[in-house]
Protein backbone atom coordinates (compact mmCIF):
# COMPACT_ATOMS: atom_id res chain seq x y z
CA UNK A 1 0.00 0.00 0.00
CA UNK A 2 1.08 3.99 -0.87
CA UNK A 3 1.74 5.97 2.11
CA UNK A 4 0.14 9.24 2.31
CA UNK A 5 1.14 11.44 5.01
CA UNK A 6 -0.86 14.02 4.08
CA UNK A 7 -4.05 12.64 5.65
CA UNK A 8 -5.19 11.65 8.99
CA UNK A 9 -7.23 9.08 10.36
CA UNK A 10 -9.91 10.33 12.37
CA UNK A 11 -10.10 7.94 15.02
CA UNK A 12 -13.05 8.89 17.18
CA UNK A 13 -14.21 12.20 15.21
CA UNK A 14 -16.78 10.35 13.37
CA UNK A 15 -19.99 10.98 15.61
CA UNK A 16 -19.32 14.55 17.02
CA UNK A 17 -18.61 15.48 12.79
CA UNK A 18 -21.70 13.65 11.56
CA UNK A 19 -23.80 14.88 13.83
CA UNK A 20 -22.58 18.71 13.84
CA UNK A 21 -22.58 18.21 9.87
CA UNK A 22 -25.90 17.00 9.98
CA UNK A 23 -27.44 19.83 12.46
CA UNK A 24 -25.54 22.01 9.81
CA UNK A 25 -27.55 20.84 7.21
CA UNK A 26 -30.62 21.31 8.72
CA UNK A 27 -30.33 24.86 10.48
CA UNK A 28 -28.39 25.66 7.31
CA UNK A 29 -25.76 27.26 8.82
CA UNK A 30 -22.24 27.78 8.02
CA UNK A 31 -19.21 24.94 8.01
CA UNK A 32 -15.54 24.52 7.60
CA UNK A 33 -14.75 27.69 5.54
CA UNK A 34 -17.27 29.90 5.97
CA UNK A 35 -19.43 29.03 2.65
CA UNK A 36 -22.85 28.56 3.15
CA UNK A 37 -23.71 24.76 3.71
CA UNK A 38 -25.69 23.43 1.02
CA UNK A 39 -26.71 19.58 1.10
CA UNK A 40 -23.84 18.46 -1.22
CA UNK A 41 -21.14 20.07 0.57
CA UNK A 42 -22.41 18.93 4.00
CA UNK A 43 -22.83 14.95 2.28
CA UNK A 44 -19.49 15.79 0.73
CA UNK A 45 -17.75 16.92 4.27
CA UNK A 46 -19.60 13.79 6.15
CA UNK A 47 -18.14 10.99 3.79
CA UNK A 48 -14.77 12.17 3.80
CA UNK A 49 -14.39 12.55 7.14
CA UNK A 50 -16.40 9.08 8.15
CA UNK A 51 -14.78 6.64 5.54
CA UNK A 52 -11.35 7.05 7.20
CA UNK A 53 -12.89 6.45 10.35
CA UNK A 54 -14.69 3.39 9.73
CA UNK A 55 -11.37 1.41 8.35
CA UNK A 56 -9.41 2.91 11.00
CA UNK A 57 -11.73 0.49 12.90
CA UNK A 58 -9.93 -2.63 11.38
CA UNK A 59 -6.46 -1.32 10.93
CA UNK A 60 -6.45 -0.22 7.56
CA UNK A 61 -5.44 2.93 8.56
CA UNK A 62 -2.74 4.21 11.07
CA UNK A 63 -1.68 7.33 12.24
CA UNK A 64 -0.73 8.27 9.03
CA UNK A 65 -3.04 6.87 7.06
CA UNK A 66 -2.62 4.46 4.18
CA UNK A 67 -3.80 4.94 0.95
CA UNK A 68 -6.10 1.66 0.40
CA UNK A 69 -5.88 -0.58 -2.62
CA UNK A 70 -9.47 -0.40 -3.82
CA UNK A 71 -12.38 2.33 -3.84
CA UNK A 72 -13.96 2.08 0.12
CA UNK A 73 -17.04 4.52 -1.18
CA UNK A 74 -20.38 4.57 1.25
CA UNK A 75 -23.76 3.30 0.44
CA UNK A 76 -26.28 5.92 -0.79
CA UNK A 77 -30.39 6.04 -0.39
CA UNK A 78 -33.30 7.79 -0.23
CA UNK A 79 -36.43 6.55 2.00
CA UNK A 80 -39.16 5.53 0.12
CA UNK A 81 -41.86 6.85 2.38
CA UNK A 82 -39.99 10.28 4.36
CA UNK A 83 -37.79 11.09 1.55
CA UNK A 84 -34.76 11.71 3.67
CA UNK A 85 -31.51 10.96 1.96
CA UNK A 86 -29.61 8.43 4.32
CA UNK A 87 -26.05 7.17 3.64
CA UNK A 88 -24.74 3.60 5.28
CA UNK A 89 -20.77 3.60 5.59
CA UNK A 90 -18.70 0.05 5.40
CA UNK A 91 -18.45 -1.47 9.89
CA UNK A 92 -15.48 -3.28 9.10
CA UNK A 93 -16.54 -6.18 9.02
CA UNK A 94 -18.22 -6.62 5.59
CA UNK A 95 -21.27 -4.99 6.08
CA UNK A 96 -23.10 -1.64 6.56
CA UNK A 97 -23.05 0.80 9.89
CA UNK A 98 -26.29 2.19 10.37
CA UNK A 99 -27.81 5.06 8.30
CA UNK A 100 -26.88 8.26 8.73
CA UNK A 101 -29.74 10.55 8.28
CA UNK A 102 -29.60 13.99 6.48
CA UNK A 103 -32.97 14.72 6.32
CA UNK A 104 -34.87 14.91 2.86
CA UNK A 105 -33.26 14.97 -0.43
CA UNK A 106 -33.27 17.46 -2.31
CA UNK A 107 -36.16 17.84 -4.74
CA UNK A 108 -36.02 16.05 -7.93
CA UNK A 109 -32.86 14.03 -6.94
CA UNK A 110 -32.73 10.72 -9.00
CA UNK A 111 -28.83 9.98 -8.70
CA UNK A 112 -25.96 10.24 -6.77
CA UNK A 113 -22.95 8.88 -8.12
CA UNK A 114 -19.65 9.35 -5.85
CA UNK A 115 -16.31 9.88 -6.80
CA UNK A 116 -12.57 10.07 -5.45
CA UNK A 117 -10.62 13.63 -6.54
CA UNK A 118 -7.58 12.85 -4.71
CA UNK A 119 -6.64 9.42 -5.76
CA UNK A 120 -7.08 8.07 -2.15
CA UNK A 121 -9.95 5.80 -2.95
CA UNK A 122 -11.99 7.78 -0.71
CA UNK A 123 -15.02 9.43 -1.64
CA UNK A 124 -14.68 12.75 -1.91
CA UNK A 125 -17.93 14.39 -3.83
CA UNK A 126 -20.51 13.09 -5.88
CA UNK A 127 -22.19 14.24 -9.03
CA UNK A 128 -26.47 14.73 -8.24
CA UNK A 129 -28.37 14.06 -10.89
CA UNK A 130 -31.68 15.30 -11.08
CA UNK A 131 -35.44 14.87 -12.64
CA UNK A 132 -35.01 17.96 -14.88
CA UNK A 133 -31.93 16.90 -16.89
CA UNK A 134 -29.54 18.90 -14.16
CA UNK A 135 -26.39 17.58 -13.89
CA UNK A 136 -24.67 18.69 -10.56
CA UNK A 137 -21.15 18.56 -9.65
CA UNK A 138 -20.19 18.50 -5.60
CA UNK A 139 -17.01 18.28 -4.41
CA UNK A 140 -13.94 18.53 -2.19
CA UNK A 141 -11.13 19.90 -4.39
CA UNK A 142 -7.96 20.89 -2.23
CA UNK A 143 -9.30 22.47 1.21
CA UNK A 144 -12.57 23.90 -0.95
CA UNK A 145 -15.58 22.69 -1.44
CA UNK A 146 -17.03 23.19 -5.24
CA UNK A 147 -20.18 23.21 -6.49
CA UNK A 148 -21.25 23.86 -10.29
CA UNK A 149 -23.74 22.40 -12.68
CA UNK A 150 -21.94 20.46 -15.29
CA UNK A 151 -24.71 19.58 -17.50
CA UNK A 152 -28.24 19.64 -18.42
CA UNK A 153 -30.21 17.55 -20.53
CA UNK A 154 -29.15 14.07 -18.96
CA UNK A 155 -33.15 12.66 -18.68
CA UNK A 156 -32.63 11.21 -21.70
CA UNK A 157 -30.32 8.38 -19.85
CA UNK A 158 -32.30 5.73 -17.63
CA UNK A 159 -28.81 4.92 -16.60
CA UNK A 160 -25.80 6.60 -15.72
CA UNK A 161 -22.84 5.44 -13.72
CA UNK A 162 -19.12 5.77 -13.46
CA UNK A 163 -16.83 2.61 -12.65
CA UNK A 164 -14.33 5.21 -12.04
CA UNK A 165 -11.58 5.95 -14.95
CA UNK A 166 -12.01 4.72 -17.91
CA UNK A 167 -9.14 6.56 -19.72
CA UNK A 168 -6.17 6.16 -17.45
CA UNK A 169 -6.41 9.80 -16.10
CA UNK A 170 -6.54 10.11 -12.44
CA UNK A 171 -10.19 11.66 -12.76
CA UNK A 172 -13.15 9.23 -12.34
CA UNK A 173 -15.11 9.63 -15.68
CA UNK A 174 -19.31 9.07 -16.38
CA UNK A 175 -20.94 6.57 -18.40
CA UNK A 176 -24.59 7.13 -19.47
CA UNK A 177 -27.09 4.84 -21.23
CA UNK A 178 -30.07 5.97 -23.48
CA UNK A 179 -33.03 4.98 -24.57
CA UNK A 180 -31.86 3.11 -27.37
CA UNK A 181 -29.58 1.22 -25.71
CA UNK A 182 -26.10 3.26 -27.11
CA UNK A 183 -23.30 3.74 -24.22
CA UNK A 184 -21.92 6.84 -23.95
CA UNK A 185 -18.67 8.42 -22.09
CA UNK A 186 -17.83 11.44 -20.35
CA UNK A 187 -13.87 12.69 -19.35
CA UNK A 188 -14.03 14.86 -16.66
CA UNK A 189 -11.96 17.34 -15.45
CA UNK A 190 -10.09 18.33 -12.03
CA UNK A 191 -12.56 20.80 -11.56
CA UNK A 192 -15.50 19.10 -12.40
CA UNK A 193 -16.18 19.52 -15.65
CA UNK A 194 -16.89 17.09 -18.57
CA UNK A 195 -15.81 16.65 -22.04
CA UNK A 196 -18.28 16.09 -24.73
CA UNK A 197 -19.74 12.62 -25.38
CA UNK A 198 -18.29 9.84 -27.15
CA UNK A 199 -19.94 7.00 -28.25
CA UNK A 200 -18.46 3.98 -26.64
CA UNK A 201 -21.08 0.88 -27.57
CA UNK A 202 -24.64 -0.57 -28.42
CA UNK A 203 -27.23 -3.04 -27.84
CA UNK A 204 -27.17 -2.41 -23.68
CA UNK A 205 -31.27 -2.01 -23.71
CA UNK A 206 -30.55 -5.75 -22.90
CA UNK A 207 -29.80 -5.14 -19.42
CA UNK A 208 -31.72 -4.00 -16.63
CA UNK A 209 -28.77 -3.50 -14.42
CA UNK A 210 -25.10 -2.46 -14.41
CA UNK A 211 -22.93 -1.96 -11.43
CA UNK A 212 -19.31 -1.44 -11.23
CA UNK A 213 -16.19 0.20 -9.31
CA UNK A 214 -13.24 -0.09 -10.02
CA UNK A 215 -10.67 -3.19 -10.72
CA UNK A 216 -12.71 -6.03 -10.72
CA UNK A 217 -10.19 -8.74 -12.62
CA UNK A 218 -6.85 -8.02 -11.12
CA UNK A 219 -5.61 -5.55 -14.20
CA UNK A 220 -5.86 -2.10 -12.30
CA UNK A 221 -8.49 -1.10 -14.75
CA UNK A 222 -11.95 -0.31 -14.16
CA UNK A 223 -14.47 -3.10 -15.03
CA UNK A 224 -18.19 -3.29 -14.77
CA UNK A 225 -20.60 -5.53 -14.64
CA UNK A 226 -24.52 -6.06 -16.28
CA UNK A 227 -27.54 -8.13 -15.67
CA UNK A 228 -29.23 -9.33 -18.83
CA UNK A 229 -33.61 -10.10 -18.62
CA UNK A 230 -33.00 -13.14 -18.15
CA UNK A 231 -30.85 -13.01 -15.26
CA UNK A 232 -27.26 -13.55 -16.46
CA UNK A 233 -24.58 -11.56 -15.38
CA UNK A 234 -21.85 -10.64 -17.75
CA UNK A 235 -18.62 -8.83 -16.80
CA UNK A 236 -17.30 -6.10 -18.91
CA UNK A 237 -13.33 -5.86 -18.90
CA UNK A 238 -11.88 -2.48 -18.54
CA UNK A 239 -8.91 -1.36 -21.66
CA UNK A 240 -7.74 1.58 -20.27
CA UNK A 241 -8.53 2.98 -23.51
CA UNK A 242 -11.21 6.00 -23.25
CA UNK A 243 -12.71 5.30 -27.00
CA UNK A 244 -13.08 1.34 -25.97
CA UNK A 245 -13.29 1.61 -22.51
CA UNK A 246 -14.52 -2.68 -22.45
CA UNK A 247 -13.71 -6.01 -24.13
CA UNK A 248 -16.04 -8.18 -25.37
CA UNK A 249 -18.54 -9.47 -22.47
CA UNK A 250 -18.05 -12.79 -20.60
CA UNK A 251 -20.99 -14.45 -18.82
CA UNK A 252 -19.81 -15.06 -14.68
CA UNK A 253 -23.17 -16.40 -13.37
CA UNK A 254 -26.86 -16.79 -13.76
CA UNK A 255 -29.70 -16.46 -11.51
CA UNK A 256 -29.42 -12.75 -11.10
CA UNK A 257 -33.13 -11.66 -11.46
CA UNK A 258 -33.54 -13.06 -7.69
CA UNK A 259 -32.18 -9.54 -7.03
CA UNK A 260 -34.02 -6.30 -7.56
CA UNK A 261 -30.87 -4.16 -7.44
CA UNK A 262 -26.85 -4.65 -7.83
CA UNK A 263 -24.90 -2.07 -6.79
CA UNK A 264 -21.22 -1.39 -5.98
CA UNK A 265 -19.66 0.54 -2.81
CA UNK A 266 -16.33 -0.87 -4.08
CA UNK A 267 -14.44 -2.91 -1.25
CA UNK A 268 -16.43 -3.23 1.44
CA UNK A 269 -14.77 -6.43 3.18
CA UNK A 270 -11.26 -4.45 3.38
CA UNK A 271 -9.38 -7.14 1.65
CA UNK A 272 -8.13 -4.87 -1.09
CA UNK A 273 -10.73 -6.42 -3.77
CA UNK A 274 -13.90 -4.99 -5.07
CA UNK A 275 -17.02 -6.18 -4.06
CA UNK A 276 -20.63 -6.65 -5.28
CA UNK A 277 -23.95 -5.52 -3.83
CA UNK A 278 -27.63 -7.14 -4.24
CA UNK A 279 -31.12 -6.83 -2.63
CA UNK A 280 -33.76 -8.57 -2.80
CA UNK A 281 -37.29 -6.96 -3.10
CA UNK A 282 -37.96 -8.01 0.21
CA UNK A 283 -35.00 -5.91 1.99
CA UNK A 284 -32.27 -8.96 2.19
CA UNK A 285 -29.01 -7.53 1.15
CA UNK A 286 -26.06 -9.44 0.12
CA UNK A 287 -22.32 -8.85 -0.27
CA UNK A 288 -20.90 -10.82 -3.19
CA UNK A 289 -17.03 -10.72 -2.48
CA UNK A 290 -14.77 -9.89 -5.21
CA UNK A 291 -11.73 -12.54 -6.06
CA UNK A 292 -9.72 -10.48 -8.28
CA UNK A 293 -9.92 -13.33 -11.01
CA UNK A 294 -11.42 -12.47 -14.22
CA UNK A 295 -12.72 -16.10 -14.86
CA UNK A 296 -14.76 -15.93 -10.78
CA UNK A 297 -14.64 -12.36 -9.85
CA UNK A 298 -17.12 -12.88 -6.89
CA UNK A 299 -17.18 -15.93 -4.28
CA UNK A 300 -20.42 -17.00 -2.90
CA UNK A 301 -22.76 -14.48 -1.28
CA UNK A 302 -23.09 -13.76 2.37
CA UNK A 303 -26.30 -11.89 3.79
CA UNK A 304 -25.25 -8.67 5.21
CA UNK A 305 -28.32 -6.69 6.32
CA UNK A 306 -32.40 -6.73 6.67
CA UNK A 307 -35.22 -4.05 5.42
CA UNK A 308 -33.31 -2.06 2.56
CA UNK A 309 -36.24 -2.35 0.63
CA UNK A 310 -37.57 1.08 2.27
CA UNK A 311 -34.92 2.68 0.37
CA UNK A 312 -34.14 3.65 -3.43
CA UNK A 313 -30.20 2.63 -3.20
CA UNK A 314 -28.58 5.08 -5.77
Amino acid sequence: MKINRGRRALKGAFVATAVAVAAATAAGTAFATGAPVGPGRAVAEAKNEFQPESTARVGAFDAQDEILDAPIFVMNGIHKRTGEYHFFGPNGTGGFDASLNFGPAEPGTVDMIDFDLDQDNLADGSWTLFKNGTLRFDGIIGEEFVQKQVGKGWNIYPTVFSPGSIGGAAQYDLLAIDTAGTLWSYLSYPDGRLTARTKVGGGWTIYNQVAGLGDLTGDGKADVVARDKAGVLWLYKGTGNYKAPFTARTQIGGGWNTFDRILSTGDLDLDGKVDLIARKSNGELYRYSGTGSAAAPFAKAVKIGTGFQNFNLL
